[in-house]
């Protein structure tokens, strides 16, 4: 992993991106949104994660976090990945409406397969990219790049208007999916 990309300062808030493997429009259900909106929400409650953004979009997942206890930052992304990959896999192998599931489990096989850190599914891209938001002109960056990212895809027309993103947040609204600490 290159060295650019390593948490340094556990202290700091970081920009992380979680990936599915091949870029694979898994978040196209409910269901696996719910698992990773599930999994957060538990590291806060239990691990110590700040969340201060997020956006998940079909592919992929965006995040400003930070942390308020003991537990490495590191090891709280491991968590969130790890548990989220084994619902995953499970849900898509019990769900009898899956019409994508034998495509998928040969997908996640395949990259688990080709990675030695895996027993034998892979759901997430190793790498979540951290990136040091240290200046408030990269914090207002990432959280603008973040709730932005619904609308330069094409699913709304305000960022405020994405259920599964903390932009609803930002904007004061009540019902939002998730807690977040409002930064900026």
């Amino acid at each position: 992993m290159s060295r650019k990309y390593k948490i340094r300062d556990q202290e700091k808030l970081y920009f992380v991106t979680f990936t599915i493997v091949e870029w694979i429009d898994l978040f196209t259900r409910r269901i696996y949104r719910d698992i990773l909106l599930d999994s957060l929400r538990y590291c806060q409650q239990n691990k110590g994660l700040d969340l201060c953004a997020y956006c998940i979009m079909s592919s992929h997942a965006h995040f400003i976090i930070g942390r308020n206890g003991e537990q490495p930052l590191e090891g709280i992304i491991r968590d969130v990945k790890k548990f989220t990959s084994v619902k995953i896999i499970e849900e898509i192998q019990i769900n009898p409406q899956e019409s994508r599931k034998d495509l998928l489990l040969w997908h996640f096989s395949k990259a688990g397969r080709f990675n030695p850190n895996n027993k034998s599914f892979q759901v997430w891209q190793q790498h979540s990219h951290p990136v040091e938001l240290n200046t408030n002109d990269k914090l207002s960056r990432c959280l603008h790049y973040i709730h932005h990212n619904p609308v330069e895809a094409g699913i709304v027309l305000s960022p405020e208007e994405y259920l599964y993103s903390s932009a609803s947040n930002y904007a004061g609204l009540t019902d939002t999916l998730m807690e977040v600490i409002l930064v900026e």
